[in-house]
């Protein structure tokens, strides 16, 4: 039996992968720094819930021991988690390397290192951290989850106004499918003829305008405001105004935006 760890289990993307491999029957451990408690509705029946810290290394030995692959989906926003992520994520590797881990793969941004922001910027390295790596690894490059997209709507809807940024548009993907792309991969690395090194890109299953896609979530919530164009500057905006956050070559997701919405509200 495939035994697969997932490193920040119980985070956004972890629980989607962790609901993923042991829907497929997959042995599974969610590793985490806090473990969800037994009546946590959030907890997948079959998984084992660790408690594991990657920069101390508390549980770390114990969580890896005979485990096959490894799934990492730790991230961090801002201030000092962020700043340290880079680093926990070469714990990550060394931890897995000394484990015997088979293959460990990473989730990241599509095209991260073209864009100048920090998070951006520190997602790049993380990458880079992996595609160099002494070991056999894997990076799934995604575009963003339909809930950040939601989130900038929701956001501003309550000042009553609903930013659709001029020029920009989303390739807006559900976990579940991003999920999916990183146990494929994973698994995939057990293969006898598995490359050292591979990456993979995915993308939701249409791009939409922001404007469109604000438009659909005002219709689904049924939240007050106003859709307001208006542009946004800095690097960001140039970046998004460009569509380097888009994969269309790479649309593998199932579920567009509405769908997600309809299921959400």
């Amino acid at each position: 039996m495939v035994i697969i760890a997932v490193a920040g289990g119980t985070g956004t993307a972890g629980r989607a992968v962790v609901a993923d491999a042991a829907a497929r029957g997959f042995t599974v451990r969610s590793l985490s720094r806090h473990v969800p408690s037994a009546a946590d509705p959030k907890r997948v029946p079959g998984v084992d819930y660790l408690p594991v810290d990657f920069r101390t290394g508390t549980g770390v030995e114990t969580a890896l021991a005979g485990a096959d692959v490894l799934v990492e989906t730790l991230d961090a926003r801002t201030g000092p988690a962020l700043k340290a992520l880079l680093g926990t994520t070469v714990s990550v590797l060394d931890a897995a390397q000394r484990a015997g881990i088979s293959r460990s793969v990473l989730l990241t941004i599509v095209n991260a290192a073209e864009c100048s922001m920090g998070y951006y910027q520190v997602q790049a390295a993380r990458a880079r951290s992996y595609e160099r790596a002494d070991q056999p690894t894997g990076v799934v490059y995604a575009t963003q989850f339909h809930n950040l997209v939601a989130g900038i709507f929701a956001a501003g809807a309550k000042v009553g106004i609903i930013p659709a940024f001029s020029g920009v548009s989303f390739q807006p993907i559900a976990t579940a499918d991003v999920a999916r792309a990183l146990v494929d991969e994973a698994v995939a690395g057990l293969e006898a003829d598995a490359e050292q090194h591979r990456s993979v890109h995915v993308g939701g299953p249409s791009v939409w305008s922001m404007k469109a896609l604000a438009g659909q979530w005002k219709s689904a919530t049924g939240r007050r405001g106003l859709v307001t164009s208006m542009p946004l500057p800095g690097s960001f905006g140039t970046f998004l105004r460009a569509g380097r956050n888009l994969v269309p070559e790479a649309a593998v997701g199932r579920v567009e935006f509405s769908d997600w919405l309809a299921d959400s509200n």
